[in-house]
């Protein structure tokens, strides 16, 4: 039987394990016949969407590894809208309404409010925080 998942990730893009826990169990799920509808970045998760990450040459880039997926799985990519602002994390459309030149939201990522997790959160089979 095939279910329905969508991911709440806290945890931040480094620095802890949440956010790459989630990430491999996004890839286990979906190597399993699942469905992965949406991934929404909360609090410090956030961090996931910033175009502005570089680690090392020996490190996972986890950013682009979530951009990755999504255009495997067509799973949607969501930051909450007001926990990005005050972490400064800003997509082009937040950027122009707050005044700002340039965003650092990297491609495949959108901003949202808590309402679309909340439609999400109607549709899953599953829901799993990380």
């Amino acid at each position: 039987m095939s279910l329905s998942y969508v991911l709440v990730v806290s945890g931040p893009v480094y620095g802890r394990q949440s956010s790459l826990t989630a990430y491999r169990f996004a890839k286990a799920l979906l190597e399993k016949g699942h469905t992965l509808t949406r991934v929404f970045f909360y609090q410090d998760g956030v961090s996931n969407a910033s175009s502005l990450t570089v680690p090392a040459n020996d490190e996972f880039d986890l950013a682009k590894a979530w951009q990755a997926l999504a255009t495997e799985s067509c799973a949607e990519l969501e930051t909450c809208v007001a926990a990005a602002l005050r972490r400064g994390q800003l997509s082009e459309e937040e950027a122009k309404q707050h005044g700002f030149t340039s965003s650092n939201m990297a491609s495949g990522f959108t901003q949202a409010g808590l309402g679309s997790l909340s439609e999400a959160l109607l549709t899953a089979d599953r829901v799993i925080q990380f």
